[in-house]
């Protein structure tokens, strides 16, 4: 039977502290509190200016409410160690499951270690841990990053073929988050498998991969590397962005060295705003984005956590669950838009939680 839940936010950060417990982070915190006993900890590398954070976390909260549990939620703020702190924290208040979106894969190395000596299952979502961290975690939540890039990336290619010949040289900016970190990284290693696949099989075209650019994963961040990429190659004819929470600032780059008009962009995330503008202007420069759920993977996550507190065996078989994706183009993007969400989802798959 559904148990309810309460919200109390700011509040509850005030009911933590009477109650004894160690102060808030300084990088923030809140907390959705349930009617049992059980705890989960979800700490989240950053939060702020990522919209697409804030749906991973709402879908988080949602689900610990769904099932009447307490979940604390912590922003490092962009800080490894804050994150250590953050999670250590939640372990002396009482979190007998933790989730984490780490900001470096190997940085919590010595807390994760500590939560299998405390017999405290992890949970890691969107971010892979390290192989050796992995081992040690109960579940991998996210989306299947190199079949969703892949997708991404045949889609990037197709659109190319169609509108340049064989005797025009393209050149293709891929911008990702950050240097070293697993997200980036298996995204790139999908996008290549799709594209380079698609020209395996329709050869002739002449593609030249600029080397990859950080934008952070924020649009402002984003913004100078494009107009940088795009001044220095104003022939520049596509960029792949590895989340749409930067298009703005891709956009803007490309605007700014006077090429906008000029590219093909294909994006990664699902944001309905993005799919908007595809409804508005099928013929404009962004021709795709490949949803990434973050709704779902929070709901995903928290899920998990509680099944291995509660000595599931079997929720995460493989130690890995997979959100779907779809490819939303100009051509299909009525079909998925929905302006009541931020980032499309799966409604059924959501259902299916416990």
């Amino acid at each position: 039977m559904k148990k309810m839940g309460r919200t109390v936010l700011g509040l509850g950060l005030i009911a933590l502290t009477l109650n004894g417990c160690s102060q808030p982070s300084s990088a923030g915190e809140s907390g959705t509190k349930g009617g049992d006993n059980l705890i989960i900890g979800f700490s989240q590398h950053r939060i702020a200016g990522s919209d697409w954070y804030k749906m991973l976390i709402e879908g988080a909260k949602a689900q610990a409410e769904k099932q009447g549990v307490t979940i604390l939620v912590t922003d490092a703020g962009g800080d490894a160690v804050q994150q250590n702190s953050d999670i250590q924290n939640m372990m002396s208040r009482g979190a007998k499951g933790i989730v984490v979106n780490a900001l470096d894969p190997r940085g919590i190395a010595s807390t994760v270690n500590e939560l299998e000596k405390e017999g405290i299952p992890l949970v890691a979502v969107n971010t892979r841990l390290s192989p050796e961290l992995e081992k040690k975690s109960y579940c991998f939540v996210a989306e299947d990053q190199l079949d969703t890039a892949a997708s991404a990336g045949k889609e990037l290619a197709r659109k190319i073929a169609q509108k340049y010949s064989k005797d025009e040289k393209v050149k293709l900016a891929v911008i990702g988050g950050y240097s070293g970190e697993s997200t980036t990284a298996l995204r790139q290693e999908g996008f290549l498998k799709g594209f380079n696949g698609y020209f395996e099989a329709n050869p002739g075209h002449k593609i030249e991969i600029l080397p990859i650019r950080y934008g952070e994963w924020l649009p402002d961040k984003a913004r100078v590397p494009v107009q940088q990429i795009a001044t220095a190659n104003p022939d520049l004819k596509a960029v792949f962005s590895m989340s749409d929470v930067m298009h703005a600032g891709i956009e803007q780059g490309l605007r700014e060295a006077g090429v906008l008009d000029k590219v093909i962009i294909v994006s990664y995330d699902g944001a309905m705003a993005l799919a908007k503008k595809m409804m508005d202007e099928p013929n404009g420069p962004l021709q795709a984005t490949v949803s990434n759920s973050p709704y779902l993977q929070g709901a995903t996550a928290v899920q998990m956590a509680i099944d291995a507190v509660k000595g599931n065996k079997t929720s995460c078989p493989g130690g890995a669950r997979y959100t779907e994706n779809v490819l939303i183009t100009p051509e299909n993007a009525k079909q998925f838009y929905d302006p009541n969400i931020s980032y499309y989802y799966s409604k059924e798959s959501l259902t299916k939680l416990q």
